[in-house]
């Protein structure tokens, strides 16, 4: 044992292999600790613990090539480079439930604009233990407990064990594929690999199928429609006659509810309702609300509901399609649609127009105006983490909206109710929740502000007649709160047990579309965010049976009720599928023998989803649109769009037509808009910001 452990501190190899171990034990115990990987029986845990093994000799390995004191300093920035790496990771599972893939790194520049104080808030200093292992060496280098080895360690050696990792990583394959059959080929769901292979392998796998996915636009052509047409025929719908064409030619708002779940609706905290505006539009009469709405986001999330909403198509499983395809690809988006029937489309949102790639993936949609953080007052106390506070933000949107040609489109993206819901002392009007879990207890307190704007907006629209001549269409976009904190939400579900099947429920988000002389209630229709853009056109009365949409009009009796997840799980009105699991929907009962007739169901609506997610791909990674003609519409081009402020302020200004809020009224509505926000008392300092690029001015 003596000669052992001499050896470690006395030789080169001794070194190397004493970083291996150090790193491969960590690297499983924070697989354990910090991550939810779901691993289950003998062969997954063994797996777990040796999947680090081959990668971490195989890399280590290379430090081997180096002569002397280069050796030690080599192997220590790989070691520091592979920790950082695992570190990253355990901060955002932590918060998403998920793993940095090679799209999400390429698009770091479009979202990491004011993301530090929200990462910062993630961490724990145990997370920090993702380093000990290069702490651990440092110290015994620097205290000469390891002493340097200026041998030159033999070629066949280091091949060797280049040679050895990959016979350990061959094994490792085999069982997982035993275990798991067509596991790299067919699995929607991260978590899976890096179970079976292992972080590291898992973004090398990750970094090929992006580069596969790059191919597969250079190589596409017009013979790849045909399956995407053959979907779309297929699942044609009948129009609603009850609901078709009766809100035509009015005015479009889509108000974005940023990480607002299905739950707040009607929840109490201390016998207070949360959302009291928002229940009451939920349950108005001329309001049709879903309660069966799912939220079908993956990593891109806020762009992934963005890009549902306007185009049909589904996020990319890796990484947002905003930002990978928002450029380049070529769209029939809502804004395009809309505009080419005599719509203004303008889309707000208080932040940086960079982020998720908005300023030119909007322009690929086809708005005319994107009003972003430069177009409002600059006030440190009128921002918090995403951009202005909901309350500063609506109000201040009001000068552009008075002054857009009727009919518009108008989408306003609110952001206060985001992770990690923080909200200063003087806007805090709503009692925390207690369930001792800090990211969740402030969550109620966030989508309470929240709700006040939305009040004071709408009030705003009723003074100003906008209310009576619109479609208000209000939804969720992803969850809030993550499955990661499920001692939390069984407390604020008041339940014993939060299951795979409690989770899927979970990721209900609001769905609201108000309309004068329409018939309001609560339709218990099982759809998601991809539905969004067929039921809206259908009320308008704009037929779309020619589009290449994904989703289909909810208010259609031909609608299928199947929910798509983008790993591959979904939630159907008879069954709701999770991983390998399949729930009663109605009861949430786990079903643990399968009828034959079951069988055959949930084989056919697993098919459904996984055409569904292959079609929406297919249109995206091999831009197909480009080679589609839709009767009537003309292609985008893009560079007929700027947002440029002085720009787009001159358009406005320029643009006549009689038939804006401001002209028809001889004058501003500006002063209408009343908010209670505290940052605004300033009376003169309010105004002057609303009324400074007002066309009467």
């Amino acid at each position: 044992m003596k000669s052992i452990a001499s050896k470690l501190y006395t030789t080169r190899i001794g070194f190397f292999l004493l970083a291996v171990i150090l790193f491969w034990f960590k690297t499983y115990a924070m697989y354990k600790t910090k991550f939810s990987l779901g691993e289950k029986g003998l062969v997954q845990e063994l797996l777990l613990f040796f999947n680090p093994l081959a990668f971490t000799l195989f890399i280590f390995a290379f430090a081997l090539f180096a002569k002397g004191k280069k050796s030690y300093i080599i192997l220590l920035i790989l070691d520091f480079v592979l920790s950082t790496w695992l570190f990253s990771n355990i901060v955002y599972y932590r918060e998403f439930s998920d793993f940095i893939t090679v799209s999400i790194m390429k698009s770091f520049s479009s979202v990491s604009n004011n993301m530090g104080s929200s990462a910062f808030a993630l961490m724990k200093p145990t997370d920090l233990l993702a380093y000990a292992d290069v702490v651990v060496l440092v110290v015994l280098l620097a205290f000469k407990k390891i002493k340097l080895d200026k041998k030159p360690v033999k070629k066949r050696v280091t091949l060797s064990i280049l040679a050895l990792a990959v016979l350990i990583f061959t094994v490792n394959l085999s069982t997982a594929e035993a275990d798991r059959p067509q596991l790299l080929s067919r699995t929607f769901d991260r978590n899976y690999i890096i179970k079976y292979l292992g972080l590291n392998v898992y973004v090398v796998y990750d970094g090929i199928k992006t580069e596969q996915t790059n191919l597969v636009k250079a190589k596409a052509d017009s013979n790849d429609l045909n399956s995407v047409l053959d979907y779309v025929k297929s699942n044609q719908t009948s129009k609603n006659v009850e609901y078709y064409g009766k809100a035509q030619g009015k005015n479009v708002f889509v108000i974005h509810l940023e990480s607002f779940q299905q739950f707040l609706i009607d929840y109490k905290v201390d016998g207070q309702e949360v959302t009291p505006t928002l229940n009451k539009f939920y349950h108005d009469s001329n309001t049709v609300s879903f309660d069966n709405f799912f939220h079908q986001v993956a990593q891109g999330k806020t762009s992934d509901a963005e890009t549902m909403l306007e185009t049909s198509l589904f996020g990319l499983p890796q990484g947002s399609a905003m930002v990978t395809a928002g450029t380049d690809n070529t769209f029939q988006a809502a804004p395009a649609l809309l505009n080419q029937k005599g719509y203004t489309t303008a889309a707000f949102h208080g932040d940086v127009g960079t982020f998720w790639n908005r300023n030119n993936a909007y322009k690929s949609w086809g708005y005319d105006y994107f009003f972003d953080s430069s177009y409002y007052p600059s006030n440190e106390s009128y921002e918090l983490n995403y951009g202005l506070k909901d309350k500063i933000f609506l109000k201040e949107s009001a000068q552009y909206i008075e002054q857009l040609p009727q009919p518009f489109y108008a989408k306003l993206i609110t952001v206060t109710n985001h992770y990690p819901y923080p909200l200063d002392s003087q806007n805090a009007s709503f009692p925390k929740t207690t369930t001792g879990d800090s990211t969740v207890d402030g969550y109620v307190q966030t989508a309470h502000y929240l709700d006040q704007a939305i009040n004071e907006f709408l009030t705003y629209l009723k003074q100003t007649g906008l209310y009576d001549n619109s479609v208000i269409m209000m939804y969720g976009d992803h969850y809030g709160i993550s499955s990661n904190h499920s001692d939390a939400i069984k407390q604020l579900l008041n339940k014993n047990d939060f299951t795979k099947y409690d989770d899927a429920m979970f990721q209900k988000v609001p769905f609201m579309i108000h309309a004068p002389g329409i018939k309001g209630g609560v339709n218990h229709t099982y759809g998601g965010e991809i539905d969004v853009l067929p039921t809206l056109l259908s009320l308008l009365g704009v037929d779309h049976s020619n589009n290449i949409f994904i989703g289909s009009d909810l208010l259609s009796e031909d609608h299928k009720q199947i929910v798509s997840f983008r790993n591959g799980d979904f939630v159907a009105k008879d069954f709701t599928k999770v991983g390998s699991k399949i729930f009663n929907t109605s009861t949430g009962e786990e079903i643990l023998e399968l009828t034959t007739e079951q069988q055959a169901t949930i084989k056919a609506e697993t098919k459904y989803v996984q055409i569904q997610l292959d079609t929406s791909d297919q249109v995206i990674n091999g831009d197909l649109l480009r080679f589609y003609t839709l009767p009537d519409f003309k292609t985008v081009n893009k560079s007929d769009y700027s947002y440029v402020k002085s720009k787009a302020i001159k358009k406005l200004k320029s643009t006549k037509k009689g038939t804006s809020l401001l002209e028809k009224l001889g004058k501003s509505t500006v002063d209408e808009y009343k908010t209670d926000a505290p940052e605004l008392n300033d009376t003169s300092d309010s105004s002057s910001s609303s009324t400074s690029t007002s066309a009467n001015n």
